[in-house]
């Protein structure tokens, strides 16, 4: 009798351990989600190709750090941009299954979580690397936090256009980690992310038009309408075509960088023109936009990727065979 006890005592215990591990990896789960991986992952690259195409050299583990501390400040920023967004964020229906919004997080706690993971990072990058990356780090993060989140992203319709220069300090920060000054090589980095952010986030909001509109955010196709929105787009585009090339024309990156560059940006005002030309009726442009949407991503990871395969060549030697290009 006493054995089948503690057989079933011993059955029941591992049964709440269990549910207790579940319960705990769900919310590893939900703090990591506030931290948007997906967006942290386009930061990381960034900031790691302006680590390799600035001139100079850091050393590896330095430079893992000046990464992590990117990485872990980005998602800082995205941890204190949600707490601030959820009441809009429990609206849409992009954002209403995030942590905050389905009560899996209070928003106390997502606060908190991003202020301390805010301030650590700069600290570390100031003391391991230079003070010049750390100012860097903390101007990205409060520029996000107070100028984008808090002041612009629901006031004006050019939000995406001035926040969107929070997102381009990743690559500068990554050079001034290794030169300890911001350069103008640094500068265009910083440029490309700037005038590339409005057409991807504006194809995006042109099939989220909705969302937008029903929580008051004044996204350009909520304010400006559609067919003016896409005349922005295929305008910056165009804008983008020289300035990518430019890395090649200031010694950054070479021929092979500026000849793909030049392609990848002709194919990004070709979707331009083809969101431009697509019918509004009944929502005939979703498609177009979506797809400008993702070879947004592609394009930038592309450029970034390019260059810097061309500015250090042993890393071709490496991504070669991932590449099907071997022998």
């Amino acid at each position: 009798m006493s054995d089948s006890v503690f057989q079933s005592n011993g059955i029941a215990a591992a049964a709440s351990a269990g549910r207790l591990g579940a319960g705990a990896r769900e919310q590893v789960k939900d703090y990591v989600a506030l931290l948007k991986p997906r967006v942290m992952t386009l930061v990381v690259f960034s900031g790691i190709a302006g680590l390799v195409v600035a001139p100079g050299s850091l050393h590896p583990v330095l430079a893992a750090v000046a990464i992590l501390c990117i990485a872990v400040s980005a998602g800082a920023a995205g941890a204190i941009n949600m707490w601030y967004d959820r009441d809009i964020d429990a609206v849409m229906a992009r954002t209403k299954r995030r942590p905050i919004p389905m009560g899996r997080v209070e928003p106390a706690e997502a606060l908190a979580f991003g202020v301390v993971l805010s301030i650590l990072p700069v600290m570390l990058m100031g003391l391991a690397v230079n003070w010049t990356a750390a100012a860097l780090l903390a101007l990205a993060t409060l520029f996000y936090v107070f100028v984008y989140t808090v002041w612009l992203k629901r006031r004006t319709p050019q939000n995406i256009v001035i926040g969107g220069a929070a997102g381009a300090f990743p690559p500068m920060i990554g050079w001034a980690a290794v030169t300890g000054s911001v350069d103008p090589g640094a500068i265009l980095l910083f440029s490309l992310i700037f005038m590339w952010t409005p057409p991807h986030f504006w194809a995006l909001s042109l099939y989220r038009c909705e969302d937008y509109a029903k929580v008051g955010v004044p996204m350009l196709p909520v304010v400006a309408g559609k067919a003016a929105t896409k005349r922005q787009m295929l305008l910056y585009t165009l804008l983008l075509l020289p300035l990518a090339v430019a890395p090649t024309l200031m010694g950054i990156a070479g021929w092979l960088y500026g000849i793909a560059a030049a392609g990848l940006g002709l194919l990004f005002v070709v979707h331009a023109l083809r969101v431009l030309r697509a019918s509004e009726a009944e929502g005939a442009d979703h498609l177009p936009a979506k797809r400008m949407f993702k070879f947004s991503l592609t394009y930038l990871f592309g450029l970034f990727g390019l260059m810097m395969l061309d500015r250090a060549p042993g890393l071709w030697t490496l991504a070669a065979p991932l590449l099907g290009l071997e022998g």
